[in-house]
């Protein structure tokens, strides 16, 4: 692909690609310990957590928030770690859903404590999230978690369904001789409720993920597993399906998405910038170049121009394609804690 030089102020990037989704990871904090996100060691206790002061605070999220959609970001998710677990949350979601310009304000949990916050999410206008749930059986949930959650997490699912938010989706990731024997499981979830089961292929991020390329199961294989419930039926693609590629099953009345970052990747039409909860702005999740705007935000001399700049530099710096394959035949990944960088 030819690059092209954006305009001074453009959320174009090199690549001709429009940025327009802004990922906030509001803490590395979680109420879980799941075996793809921490490490061994990490999982029994010893997780090294950012200080609050290396967080960075509501107003200057906010600040930053107000700039990128001034400059033409439109959709904004939150995660974590667990966002729902930060001091504060609901209020600063209530500050983010009023900033004029922002239309789509979008929430990814682990559904441990949504139940008890469904109803303050909506209020406050927040009514499309994503609820990370790796397996329907709830041993293993423990054993995957780490913690005893899966009641929790499914009356999280019920409660947001009986309050009408939608889409909701589920995240699956998949993983080989860990929970892919619940493929169909998952899938027969849409045959009766109107949920978007997104199943996801396992990324290798940082040396705690436990990846190898025999874990990770390929979304043609695991569409090739759904195929005996019946017909796969394309679905048009809407803005809120982001990267995933859409199924319905015949019959059913919610909808299958396929995330395939490394069988078929969607380099090409990335729209995504993230900020980690340490306050580095990243362009590519599985790149671990950032900008730290955190250094910035807390310099006596910056401005909104200042945080314009910033965001433009990690405009600019955003890859052509993360080369995952090129990178792990090198022995290579991205060094990144998923709980810092937020998915």
């Amino acid at each position: 692909m030819t690059s092209s030089a954006p305009g001074e102020n453009s959320l174009t990037d090199l690549f001709s690609r429009t940025i327009s989704y802004l990922r906030l990871s509001l803490t590395d904090r979680c109420n879980l310990r799941c075996r793809y996100c921490v490490g061994e060691d990490e999982a029994s206790g010893c997780l090294a957590r950012l200080g609050h002061e290396d967080l960075l605070t509501y107003e200057e999220l906010l600040r930053v928030v107000r700039v990128a959609v001034a400059m033409g970001i439109t959709k904004v998710r939150l995660t974590g770690g667990e966002p729902l677990v930060r001091r504060g949350v609901l209020d600063f979601i209530r500050e983010l859903t009023r900033i004029e310009g922002l239309d789509d304000v979008r929430l990814t949990t682990n559904g441990v404590l949504l139940a008890q916050s469904a109803g303050a999410l909506r209020a406050a206008g927040v009514s499309k999230v994503n609820v990370s749930l790796d397996s329907l059986r709830p041993e293993r949930v423990a054993e995957i978690t780490g913690v005893d959650c899966f009641a929790a997490v499914w009356r999280g699912i019920q409660t947001v369904l009986a309050l009408g938010f939608a889409p909701v989706k589920v995240n699956m990731v998949v993983m080989r001789h860990i929970n892919d024997d619940e493929i169909l499981d998952f899938a027969r979830l849409t045959l009766h409720l109107p949920l978007q089961v997104r199943f996801i292929e396992f990324m290798p991020i940082g040396p705690s993920s436990r990846w190898t390329a025999d874990t990770c199961v390929g979304s043609d294989e695991i569409m090739a597993r759904i195929e005996p419930l019946g017909r796969l039926i394309p679905q048009e693609k809407v803005r809120s399906d982001g990267p995933a590629r859409v199924f319905r099953l015949e019959g059913g009345i919610g909808s299958l998405g396929f995330i395939s970052p490394i069988s078929h990747h969607f380099c090409d039409r990335c729209n995504r910038l993230r900020l980690t909860s340490a306050g580095g702005l990243r362009s590519c999740l599985l790149h671990d170049e950032e900008v730290d705007l955190r250094a910035v935000l807390r310099d006596p001399v910056c401005d909104d121009a200042v945080i314009r700049t910033a965001l433009l530099t990690a405009i600019r710096n955003k890859p052509q394609g993360h080369h995952l394959r090129e990178r792990l035949a090198a022995g290579g990944d991205c060094h990144g804690r998923m709980s810092r960088i937020g998915g």
